[in-house]
Parts: C-alpha cells; structure tokens; sequence
C-alpha cells in the first residue's frame, strides 16, 4: 500500500499531497500523519509556507473515509496532533497554508480546506456539504462557513447538501481565485513562493491576532496589541526584522527577513 501522505520541500515551501486512491478520503492513520507533517512543518523556522493538494485530476478530498469507518475507524476517534486533517485544530500555526484543490472537494474535505489561508481551485473543482443526506453533522463547516461567506448561503449548503461549482464558490468569496487545472499547481507554488519572500514575524502576528480576535471585541483587540501581549506582536517589535523593514524602505531596497 502506498504512503498516504507524500511531501516535497522547494525552498522554504513544504508542499503536502494527500494520496489515498481512489478519492483521498481521509481515515485515522491518514488524519495522524497529516498532524505530525504540518506539527513538523510549524517547528521548521526552514520552512515558511505551505500547499495542501490532492493527488489526481478529480479530488481533492471528499473527507472521512467511510469505508475505513465501516471497518472499524471510530468516527470520533483519534485524528492525532492537529485534528482532523491535521490542521483544523493544530495550536499555534502562525504559518501561511494554501489550498489547492484539484478536484471535488466536500464534507470533511471542505472543513480541511476552510482551515488554509488562501484558497485557489481548479476551474472543475466543486464543494458541498453532503453530511445532512447521512443524518449527521458537518461540525466545523457549521463554525467556520457562516463567517466566511453570506450566512443564508452557508445555511442552504448546510441544511441541503447542495452542490456548488467553483465559479459560485469564487463569487461568495469562499475560494480566492480560480485557474484551469493544468496552471493550479504553478500558480500555487507562485503564491507560495512570493508569501515565503515575505517577513515571517508579521505573518505570525497576523494569524495570531486574527485567531484571539474572534472571540473579542474589538477594541480588546487593539489593547492587546498595542499591550504587545500577544507573544508574536511582542516577538516582532523586538525583532531585527522590525528594523530591517525600516532600514530598506529607508535605503530604497528589497528588506531581507531573517524571521529574527
């Protein structure tokens, strides 16, 4: 049997490919490894950024393997580190992800992507939420959908299990943009590779503060920050890259981050 998981490092890219023929649909042992890929790559100061993909031209991952769950993989067992998929509940992930979806992408699948930063899909990609035709309940879509696109429309997902092609997951802003497939995974390393030019301790705080901030007002917020009692505000302003950032607006050239 083949590995699950495959990864390829360019740089200071780590790209993850889930590759479970024939869907990618993602059992324990597949969910396990993705969290200690991801837990590995969040240690990693080598390592800046992220792509997650499905192997094949069809699916990116339809989510839990219900086939696995048939022979026995408890639906509410262990998902390892970072949850299910590996990155929905891993503490701390300051780093970017992107998700490139290939192919069908619904149910557990959908809520892996919805846990990236920047989402691009194939122009065949399609997206639902099938978990009410089998009575149960899409959990972290039923968290996260409703605050990313119009809330009637993640309700009628949610409540009908209807399908929806990329061109409308693109124009309620559920996706960022949309390629031909045979461009998705160059335009993804593109994105990649220019977020991994960037200055790491920003990217940092930005996620950090962006997390804390949905449970807070936003004026607690602000006095968190300005408090610098968020740990990777604090790390930033006193970094050298805080003042290698005023240093090269200063001296009219491209800043070097250190992540430092």
């Amino acid at each position: 049997m083949s590995h699950p998981i495959t990864t390829e490092t360019r740089g200071q890219v780590l790209e993850v490919t889930l590759d479970r023929p024939k869907a990618n649909a993602i059992d324990l042992t597949a969910s396990r490894l993705m969290g200690e890929v991801f837990r590995d790559f969040r240690d990693d100061p080598a390592l800046r950024v992220a792509i997650i993909t499905g192997a094949g031209e069809k699916f990116f991952c339809p989510g839990w393997d219900l086939k696995a769950a048939a022979d026995g993989d408890a639906v509410d067992g262990d998902y390892g580190v970072g949850g299910f998929g590996g990155i929905q509940e891993l503490r701390d992930m300051n780093k970017p992800i992107i998700a490139a979806i290939n192919g069908i992408c619904c149910g557990g699948g959908l809520e892996l992507a919805l846990s990236a930063d920047i989402l691009l899909a194939a122009d065949h990609a399609s997206f639902a939420l099938p978990e009410i035709r089998s009575g149960t309940v899409a959990d972290a879509a039923s968290v996260k959908l409703p605050k990313r696109i119009p809330y009637h429309i993640a309700m009628e997902m949610l409540l009908t299990g209807r399908w929806i092609e990329a061109e409308e997951a693109a124009r309620w802003g559920m996706i960022n943009r949309i390629y031909p497939a045979a461009d998705l995974m160059s335009e993804a390393r593109a994105m990649a590779d220019h977020l991994a030019s960037g200055p790491p301790l920003v990217y940092a705080a930005i996620k950090e503060i962006m997390r804390d901030a949905e449970g807070r007002s936003f004026q607690d917020t602000m006095n968190k920050i300005v408090r610098r009692q968020y740990p990777t505000v604090d790390a930033l302003y006193a970094s050298d890259d805080q003042m290698e950032g005023a240093r090269a607006f200063a001296e009219k050239r491209d800043p070097v981050w250190k992540g430092k």
